[in-house]
């Protein structure tokens, strides 16, 4: 009885990339270890949050063991907004300016109730229901006010998704896209 060979199914990619290959893939995996071994925050904060974030960059905690003990005072130097606190309608403006002058690839943390869905201040006509109105959000952190040890988790997580992101080969591809679509006209 002869059997059969099994067909083995590829499993789909999440994201399919028509220009791939080792030189841009071994590129993304440099600079995703770069980007993800040093993120540079940007301060920003306005509550009770804040407090808490403090902490987290504190000597007992050490958020200088993921190459971020230095936080920025201008967008144009930081990859990352840790939004923490409550963002009224007033301030939105201004978050969103903040986020626009950040330099590509970006990453915005949500810290607390008030920052992921306007905390104890949902009904105020004031506050805004999560800054995810404004401004794409990578990781939301729980808590009124979430501990320290919340933030480094989600830091971590944060971390893996730039480990695992392939900007360049993505970028590449969008850019072969654009040529093909004016060649096409």
């Amino acid at each position: 009885m002869k059997e059969e060979p099994v067909e083995t199914i590829a499993k789909p990619k999440p994201e399919e990339y028509e220009f791939e290959n080792i030189i841009l893939t071994t590129i993304d995996k440099v600079l995703s270890w770069a980007r993800y071994s040093s993120l540079w925050p940007l301060t920003f904060s306005t509550a009770c949050c804040a407090i808490e974030m403090m902490a987290a960059a504190s000597a007992h905690h050490d958020m200088s063991r993921f190459g971020m003990e230095v936080y920025r005072a201008t967008p144009r130097q930081a990859d990352l907004m840790i939004v923490a606190g409550t963002i009224t309608y007033k301030m939105a403006p201004r978050v969103k300016r903040l986020y626009d002058q950040m330099p590509e690839p970006k990453y915005v943390i949500a810290m607390g109730a008030c920052a992921t869905s306007g905390g104890p201040f949902h009904m105020s006509y004031g506050v805004m229901n999560g800054v995810d109105k404004i401004i794409p959000v990578d990781i939301y952190i729980p808590g009124c006010p979430p501990k320290p040890e919340a933030l480094l988790d989600g830091i971590m997580k944060l971390r893996e998704k730039i480990k695992d992101d392939r900007h360049l080969t993505r970028k590449v591809n969008e850019t072969i896209k654009v040529l093909k679509n004016m060649r096409k006209k």
